[in-house]
């Protein structure tokens, strides 16, 4: 694969007098270990050309030949004479990954995260954590844990305040360490994250439920229950491994158990654009602000709206409902059970414990997720709903999801990139996968976790009393609005 590198990440490689951050050093030897290119754009060169530093400046251009100069290429088409050197620089280095110069940007530049997704091209622009876990997943699979959060009480952290990982905390919230013992008092509660076998937080979310509570400066009052995200920060250590996803599906569940109608948040939109990022593709908009930062609301009702939007739109803002009428098609997927155990680590075979006496104390999964196939069928599309039939040992529907994108693909590079922040696919499954199929072509689904079913359904309930097959699941299975209904009937007994 081709990585464009930004002008943030060539200057700290090249510049012998800085010490490298982990994540970045590994992402390097990734690279050179398994032939991956690496890529720098003219626009770095004026970028670097400007540096006041002269020693600085001279080091990096000294050392810059040892990656592949891309060509220019064509003139950006986004850049005006009212910009800025420096924006108009961002610009041409995007502008180049938009005309395929190379499989994916590495950028610490939240402006340039920013810019992405306003043309389209976030898939494809990575933070160096997130890059480095993309190519730990690809190429050393075996060093990968999945991350896994716990609900504590929050009084069982106080021990912990004045680690690294509360001081980054403390330089954004003044008077954070009073607030926290006072809140802990209270009996208050989080969700975090530690990398496995070691103590240290690495993320946290603290909430609360709070009812009829004025969210803006402004007066606006959100009636009702509504879940509070006090504080949600994951370490730059961990960013990438999606656990800011798994805080949010902890948050979704927890809204629906106590039924709470909106889930709301402050964030600093100039600080945190990588949370802004994600809790507005899960349906939070901006309603005005509060103390200087911007006021986030999701609705969540309890009982599924009825609003005439499409359904991947409407289990974009309304998740975990979504459609399921006539006018969606449905599907069964069979997928065996490794791959199940892949993508749903936090789906439990019966009759196995998950922890003991903490059953329900744990998420560990995303809601976006990918899955590839080799399967003929091009009848799914964006807002369809699959039902996963692990294969082989349980021989059941387990768990039910809504289709964000399905396409069929020939290049192994290209569908790593494309799911690479969605599971856990080795370059070798990918290549396996694409040589399998004879006529190279491999079915890339990318689809939202919706839920796991408390009961099952067997392959003999399928066949009778259902009525939905007639035969052994072993490719993607249309069936009828009236045979999904039966399945949602035995799968809550």
């Amino acid at each position: 694969m081709r990585f464009l590198l930004d002008t943030n990440i060539l200057i700290p490689l090249q510049d012998s007098m800085a010490v490298l951050r982990p994540s970045l050093a590994d992402f390097m030897r990734l690279c050179n270990a398994n032939g991956h290119q690496l890529l720098y754009h003219p626009a770095s060169v004026d970028d670097i050309q400007r540096d006041p530093s002269e020693d600085r400046r001279a080091r990096t251009l000294a050392r810059l030949p040892q990656y592949t100069l891309l060509p220019e290429g064509p003139t950006c088409e986004w850049n005006t004479p009212d910009l800025s050197p420096n924006e108009a620089c961002d610009n041409r280095i995007l502008w180049a990954l938009k005309q395929n110069a190379a499989h994916a940007l590495v950028t610490e530049d939240q402006g340039l995260h920013k810019k992405a997704r306003a043309h389209g091209l976030s898939d494809r622009v990575y933070y160096i954590q997130a890059a480095d876990d993309w190519l730990k997943r690809l190429h050393e699979p075996g060093t990968v844990t999945l991350p896994n959060i716990e609900e504590v009480d929050l009084h069982t952290l106080t021990p912990q305040l004045d680690s690294d990982f509360f001081t980054s905390i403390r330089g954004d919230y003044a008077g954070f360490n009073d607030w926290f013992r006072r809140i802990a008092m209270e009996g208050r509660r989080a969700w975090v994250y530690r990398e496995p076998g070691q103590g240290e937080i690495h993320a946290i979310c603290i909430f609360v439920v709070q009812t009829n509570e004025q969210v803006t400066t402004d007066g606006q009052v959100l009636h009702g229950p509504a879940l509070k995200l006090c504080t949600f920060k994951v370490g730059e250590a961990v960013r990438g491994r999606k656990i800011g996803e798994l805080f949010l599906r902890a948050a979704f569940q927890y809204a629906t158990q106590h039924l709470c109608e909106h889930i709301f948040l402050h964030a600093n939109t100039r600080q945190q654009d990588h949370l802004t990022s994600l809790i507005e593709d899960f349906g939070f908009g901006e309603i005005g602000n509060y103390q200087g930062d911007a006021v986030f609301v999701k609705d969540h009702p309890v009982r599924p709206p009825a609003v005439q939007i499409n359904a991947l739109d409407y289990v974009r803002r309304y998740y975990p409902h979504y459609i399921g009428g006539v006018d969606v098609q449905k599907f069964i997927i069979p997928i065996l059970p490794e791959f199940h155990s892949i993508l749903f680590p936090d789906w439990l075979v019966p009759g196995r414990a998950l922890h003991a006496g903490h059953p329900q104390r744990h998420v560990g999964n995303a809601i976006k997720l990918a899955y590839l196939s080799n399967s003929l069928s091009k009848l799914p599309q964006p807002g369809d709903v699959v039902l996963f039939y692990r294969s082989r040992d349980q021989k059941a529907i387990t768990t039910l999801g809504v289709i964000e994108r399905y396409e069929t693909m020939g290049q192994a590079d290209e569908i790593a990139r494309l799911v690479s922040r969605r599971t856990v696919y080795t370059d070798a499954q990918i290549a396996e996968m694409t040589q399998k199929n004879a006529r190279g072509e491999t079915k890339v689904m990318l689809f939202r976790h919706i839920k796991h079913f408390d009961s099952p359904v067997t392959y003999q309930q399928l066949q009778r009393p259902l009525r939905v097959v007639s035969g052994p699941i072993q490719s993607i299975t249309h069936i009828s609005d009236e045979s999904f209904s039966r399945i949602l009937a035995a799968a809550v007994r």
